[in-house]
């Protein structure tokens, strides 16, 4: 987490990624995500969810391909 980074409510960490706001509650019940506690209040700094989303994009068979060589 960057000093500069913006922290976003639960509210709008699930717009971010575009899903409901109970899968965001449970990456965080699961601590499958880094978050920030102030006092009752829960907050998820962008570059979060940001590492998030690199960790769980799926390459395409292409990358997948160029990381193993050509065959021979």
């Amino acid at each position: 987490m960057n000093s500069g980074d913006r922290l976003l409510t639960v509210d709008e960490a699930a717009e971010r990624l575009g899903t409901g706001v109970r899968f965001i509650r449970r990456l965080i019940q699961e601590r499958r995500i880094r978050y920030v506690k102030l006092g009752k209040h829960v907050r998820i700094a962008e570059s979060v969810l940001a590492a998030y989303i690199d960790a769980s994009t799926v390459p395409t068979l292409r990358d997948a391909r160029s990381r193993f060589g050509k065959a021979a």
